[in-house]
């Protein structure tokens, strides 16, 4: 392979969830589109890079501050929804469950990877609680999403808020970005006492 190519497949192995093949597909594929389609999605890439970032209140994507979310006077303010990542917020807003406000983690507790609640965003989270009435912990049920539950779960109970959590209808290690609207419609009402 030429030097550009094989740099793009560098940069492109380098996304989350895509190995060499993967890459020298993509690459592959990009070397066959137009310069204009090329162009438009080096755009896209920069305006992403330049335009958004996260909220200073609940840490989801946004492109103005505070977010669409913090910022809407309906949602219900007594109920604050956690997730690990700014794409777990679209699945759980399809549902029609939750209506309160959200906020990202950017992570779970992994001591084995060297994060502790320092680097997530917990201190932010606490200093919000003011006037919460429950806490929805909507992390994904695998190891490090619990511990990261259980982790929350203590430190919130001890300011007197209920917290729950997602029901078991979605399958255990799976992935709330994957999971369907009903089966996540389902654990977010059938949601458990932590």
């Amino acid at each position: 392979m030429s030097d550009p190519l094989n740099q793009l497949v560098g940069e492109l192995s380098r996304l989350p969830g895509v190995g060499p093949k993967t890459a020298t597909r993509l690459a592959h594929h990009l070397l066959r589109i137009s310069k204009d389609e090329a162009q438009r999605l080096s755009a896209a890439i920069l305006d992403v890079k330049e335009k958004l970032f996260h909220c200073s209140i609940c840490h989801s994507i946004t492109d103005r501050d505070p977010c669409s979310f913090c910022d809407d006077p309906r949602r219900d303010r007594t109920r604050i929804c956690i997730v690990e990542e700014p794409f777990n917020i679209p699945p759980i807003e399809r549902t029609r469950e939750h209506l309160g406000l959200y906020h990202v983690l950017h992570g779970t507790l992994s001591p084995q990877r060297g994060v502790g609640p320092r680097e997530l965003t917990i201190d932010s989270l606490m200093k919000r609680l003011e006037g919460v009435e429950e806490v929805i912990v909507a992390t994904n049920p695998d190891v490090e999403g619990e511990a990261t539950a259980l982790y929350l779960a203590r430190q919130i109970k001890a300011l007197d808020i209920k917290v729950t959590r997602l029901a078991f209808g979605m399958p255990v290690g799976g992935d709330i970005e994957f999971t369907d609207e009903v089966t996540l419609g389902r654990s977010l009402a059938g949601r458990r006492e932590l």
